[in-house]
């Protein structure tokens, strides 16, 4: 396995009919986690990850890989309305407007709370159902369950008090998406050019950018973090951004406020992160190349963190199988940190095995 970094040029595209409007990386996807059965790899993870610290490519591989940006990037839609809702927003607002929650009472409660009862009509967000078990199986689809509820009623209340047109609100001309790429211009640098734009699930524009790209607008997440409300009302209110059992939410529970954490659809995770090693700040992301796999990308993330110092618990464990974490997704000067970390809990017993030897009551052919 190597490391590839975003000097690797790329070679060909999926698709020669579609022109492409930057250069696009190819994927060169690595094995970032194995699921071993009694020591046999039965399942193989791929993905990307991307260390970045400043504006500077620390480390990288997987590939530099063109990617949307989906909900991971939701901090950073936010700064379009930092000053507006500074004030005008009570902490657990600002939370939701950031979040990709579960759909729980308290999810749909704050989130409603930022628009008037008449408002709620003008609301864009796909009909849904809560995240949780027991909401997909007793709840009938609603906006507000959807996870980008929150997102959707702020940017609506953001409208309302910079006096823009609220109709076409999810529309990539509209005044709000034109600010959030001036915001994204202003971190990448005017070289950077605009991805494609796509629908988002929640029928917002995304825009597509490479994993070291989206590092880096993380690890300026820490270098802003004293400049608006994101960071605070982040660590603040943590089940507010996910919810119960959510990665997101246990890394901003579990890192003192040193740590920002945002998952993405389709198998992101956007990790900034405030550390004395890295005083311009680190970002780290993380891409699963199949998409949504947050017990994967929870391994992934313990050892990211776990070597800069930090733990936090381990998901719930595997049926019969062990994750082993593959060294290459830690920087070189890292990783003998790596042995100080417990790849699963001691009350998990190697279950994926007997205590004997069954092959010693085979005998062997004549």
């Amino acid at each position: 396995m190597t490391t590839v970094d975003e000097t690797t040029t790329p070679t060909a595209t999926f698709d020669e009919s579609v022109a492409p409007n930057f250069a696009r990386a190819m994927p060169n996807w690595q094995p970032l986690v194995e699921y071993r059965r009694n020591g046999v790899a039965e399942n193989t993870i791929h993905g990307a990850v991307s260390w970045v610290t400043g504006k500077n490519l620390l480390y990288s591989f997987g590939g530099n890989v063109e990617v949307y940006g989906r909900s991971m990037v939701k901090p950073l839609m936010m700064k379009v309305f930092a000053r507006d809702f500074a004030s005008a927003l009570t902490p657990e607002q600002q939370a939701i407007s950031v979040a990709s929650h579960n759909g729980d009472t308290e999810h749909v409660a704050v989130a409603r709370s930022i628009l008037r009862e008449s408002e709620w009509g003008l609301m864009q967000t796909p009909h849904d159902v809560p995240l949780v078990q027991f909401g997909r199986q007793v709840r009938r689809p609603r906006r507000w369950y959807h996870c980008c509820s929150g997102e959707h009623a702020a940017i609506l209340r953001g409208c309302r008090l910079r006096g823009w047109r609220r109709t076409g609100y999810v529309l990539p001309h509209h005044p709000f998406f034109q600010e959030y790429m001036q915001y994204m211009r202003g971190v990448l640098g005017g070289d950077w050019k605009m991805g494609t734009i796509a629908k988002d699930g929640c029928g917002l524009p995304t825009v597509s950018m490479t994993v070291t790209d989206l590092a880096k607008l993380f690890a300026n997440l820490v270098t802003e973090k004293h400049d608006d409300w994101i960071w605070r009302a982040m660590v603040e209110h943590p089940d507010l951004i996910g919810g119960f059992n959510r990665l997101d939410s246990t890394v901003l529970k579990a890192c003192g406020g040193k740590v920002l954490a945002k998952e993405g659809a389709d198998g992101l995770l956007g990790l900034a992160i405030e550390h004395p090693e890295f005083p311009e700040g680190l970002g780290v992301v993380v891409k699963i190349a199949h998409g949504w796999n947050p017990q994967a990308t929870w391994y992934i993330a313990r050892y990211i963190l776990g070597v800069l110092g930090f733990e936090f618990r381990n998901p719930y464990k595997l049926r019969r199988q062990k994750a082993y974490i593959v060294p290459e997704v830690i920087p070189p000067n890292l990783r003998e940190r790596m042995a100080a970390i417990v790849p699963w809990d001691s009350w998990d017993p190697d279950i994926d095995r007997w205590e004997f030897d069954p092959q010693e009551f085979f005998i062997a052919p004549r």
